[in-house]
């Protein structure tokens, strides 16, 4: 019986089974920030357990509250920073080095076809673009990674979504993984992995599967996964080039990865987008979607572009398009956060930062805060939100708080229109 990546990549890191449906696999990585990792470090020490497996296989940032706003963030960032050196972990970004923890560590070459990584975060599956099973998890299972190297898991079953046709005009990986979601619901793929393959997803760019993978968790998925391709091996050759020959080597070996053709999978669903047009949500979950048309003039208060899911430079590049020569309505504020330091300066080497500013965004550092309302965008009780953030939880961005979610091209339209717009690069 033929093998999907997830269950390839499971018996590759296998090291046992104490039941018949858990498996312990080893880790390649376990990436940490000041949120969720700080209780874990605490409740190591409190164990008497305060080492690490492998320092070099642990990655740190602080991203969420970047920098401190209070007293209390600042203690997340000092118990993480001492941490970190104590435990001579090499990769610790600190304020000013720092990014979004998804974006910063696929740009730093950390994820690999065939790794396993967890952190105690959900947006963790971003990092299954690369080929990769990659998970959030809780305190006890981040701690037994810290100290182990290891966690447990059950058997990975599979939907396999083809993303069939070719992307109209305007339409980006944004709009859709929000129809992929729309169409299989919140819990559609709970407990499973997502493996996204078809003519769309391979024609992508990484940065667009990130984008994809990065909401699977948004369907229940465990994991999104993509199939390693020459364009993963271009993407990391920079990182991997000392370990093979040519690039084609590289492929050759991450191929291993590839899902059999006769692999079995849980729900196989053919996804054609031709005829998709710019999507966004309303009301307070992620499967509440529809056609950015269906919602236009619908008023927002803030746009805000960044964040995990739409804060790289391509994204940022679609935005400026749109903004060029433009300025945002009298009747909203704008806020622009790209995802990481270089990011930041290839924005502005390239004059998209102007271009923001002359529209009248306000450009922010690196930082998680707005799209998780804790800082940099945090809205008011009533306030409305057009954000290519991942998440539309009632209070998600702000207590009372609405946030409507989509492309880098619609908020952009949305912050001139001063209401839900299409964006002039869809045609439609």
């Amino acid at each position: 019986m033929g093998q999907t990546i997830a269950q390839k990549i499971f018996d590759d890191h296998r090291i046992g089974s104490p039941d018949r449906d858990v498996h312990v696999i080893r880790l390649d990585a376990v990436f940490c920030h000041e949120i969720t990792t700080p209780p874990a470090i605490v409740d190591l020490e409190q164990r008497g357990k305060d080492r690490v497996f492998d320092p070099a296989r642990i990655k740190v940032v602080i991203d969420h509250v970047s920098p401190a706003k209070d007293s209390k963030t600042a203690l997340q960032g000092k118990i993480l920073r001492a941490w970190a050196r104590r435990q001579g972990i090499v990769d610790f970004f600190d304020i000013g080095a720092n990014g979004v923890c998804h974006a910063l560590f696929p740009e730093k070459g950390f994820v690999r076809p065939g790794y396993t990584v967890i952190m105690g975060d959900s947006h963790t599956c971003t990092h299954g673009a690369f080929g990769a099973f990659a998970a959030g998890v809780g305190t006890t299972d981040l701690e037994v990674g810290i100290l182990k190297g290891v966690c447990a898991f059950r058997t990975p079953e599979t939907i396999r979504i083809n993303i069939a046709g070719s992307l109209p005009d305007g339409v980006f990986a944004k709009d859709v993984i929000l129809s992929v979601i729309g169409r299989i619901g919140v819990n559609g793929a709970t407990n499973k992995v997502i493996e996204f393959a078809g003519p769309v997803v391979a024609a992508m760019d990484m940065e667009s599967r990130m984008t994809l993978c990065n909401m699977a968790i948004e369907a229940g998925g465990t994991c999104g996964i993509c199939l390693p391709d020459r364009t993963t091996v271009d993407y990391l050759w920079p990182f991997i080039k000392n370990d093979f020959d040519t690039p084609e080597a590289a492929l050759a070996d991450y191929a291993r990865y590839l899902p059999d053709a006769d692999a079995v999978y849980a729900q196989t669903i053919d996804h054609d987008v031709s005829a998709l047009t710019p999507m966004a949500t309303f009301g307070y979950r992620p499967d509440n979607v529809k056609p950015v048309a269906d919602l236009a003039g619908t008023p927002v208060d803030q746009v805000y572009i960044g964040s995990c899911t739409n804060g790289r430079i391509s994204d940022l590049r679609i935005a400026a398009q749109v903004l060029s020569g433009k300025r945002v309505s009298d009747a909203v504020r704008a806020i622009v956060s790209p995802a990481t330091p270089k990011v930041y300066n290839q924005a502005l080497d390239e004059g998209l930062i102007k271009t923001f500013m002359d529209a009248g965004f306000c450009v922010t550092n690196p930082t998680c805060g707005a799209c998780l309302g804790m800082s940099n965008g945090v809205l008011a009780e009533g306030e409305t939100c057009a954000a290519t953030t991942n998440r539309n939880f009632n209070g998600r961005m702000g207590k009372g708080g609405m946030v409507h979610l989509m492309s880098p091209a619609t908020a952009a339209a949305t912050a001139i229109a001063g209401s839900i717009a299409n964006s002039e690069l869809f045609k439609g």
